[in-house]
């Protein structure tokens, strides 16, 4: 099945993002959260891997779990991270073999230990070159990543977006959001990428603030900021308060993006399913 096909509805799709475990030992316990959520009304599933790759072989392991025993179609990242172009035209073959008909299309970020991206000497410097290569080795449903609040190393937001546009312009299908908590980023986004012709689905991604310490940690890496308001309910708040404050600001944000017009909700599940399903029982569809 193509997400590509499943875009565009009247109602705005609903997908959920895993991550693999380092270890194979954890990967009972992602599949009990995971079967959990696979009970509620979603689209699909994606699956993250580690910077480098290296958690590749488990992201291939755990999409063909949840699409044969989940019956949920599941899209594995993939990076142009430390492989060459024979090398990801082998991996992406691999895929269709595998009944895998979706990539999402990521440049990637460093290795753990290095802070500047260095292309393989025959790889991609940007995701546009691996979506291209995608589309030239076989009929996939391609995603890629925008960034509402403009990527980290592109400071200028109109370059960010003649990026994003050439990303789309290769044949990508639909664009997942980094996470942000303020919704007047995304909607400004999203009317950006209309004016300068980026007219395919795009889904906010959304993750509730489970700890401090953890948003903290993920605004630090992704570049997104945290709203005043919802800082200062956070600091103000007893460690055992905060759950329950980061999905009510889940759910106000999305309600929000619903009303207008979002087409799809990608929710950062962290590998749990409480607080997912708390977000997805309180949305007004």
């Amino acid at each position: 099945m193509f997400i590509r096909d499943i875009l565009g509805g009247e109602q705005p799709s609903i997908s959920f993002e895993f991550f693999p475990p380092k270890k194979e030992s954890g990967l009972e316990e992602l599949y009990s959260h995971a079967a959990e959520l696979s009970k509620l009304p979603s689209n699909f599933f994606t699956v993250t891997y580690g910077a480098g790759g290296t958690t590749r072989g488990l992201t291939e392991k755990v999409v063909d779990h949840f699409q044969t025993e989940l019956s949920k179609p599941s899209i594995p990242h993939l990076t142009c991270v430390g492989n060459s172009r024979d090398e990801l035209k082998e991996i992406i073959s691999g895929f269709k073999t595998k009944g895998i008909d979706n990539i999402l299309a990521l440049r990637g970020d460093p290795p753990k230990g290095s802070f500047d991206f260095e292309p393989h000497p025959d790889g991609f410097v940007n995701a546009s070159g691996l979506v291209s290569l995608i589309k030239e080795v076989d009929d996939f449903s391609v995603g890629v990543a925008g960034y509402p609040e403009g990527h980290p190393e592109t400071p200028n937001k109109l370059a960010d977006m003649e990026h994003l546009k050439t990303k789309v312009d290769a044949g990508a299908d639909f664009i997942i959001t980094q996470l942000f908590f303020d919704n007047h980023d995304f909607l400004d986004f999203r009317d950006r990428c209309r004016l300068v012709g980026i007219n395919v689905p795009i889904l906010a991604g959304i993750m509730p603030a489970l700890s401090f310490k953890g948003v903290q940690r993920m605004c630090g890496l992704c570049g997104a900021k945290i709203p005043a308001k919802l800082l200062e309910k956070l600091m103000n708040a007893n460690e055992e308060d905060i759950p329950k404050i980061g999905i009510e600001w889940a759910i106000q944000q999305s309600n929000n993006l619903i009303a207008n017009g979002v087409e799809g909700l990608h929710l950062y599940t962290l590998n749990k399913s409480r607080a997912t399903t708390d977000i997805l029982e309180g949305l007004i569809l």
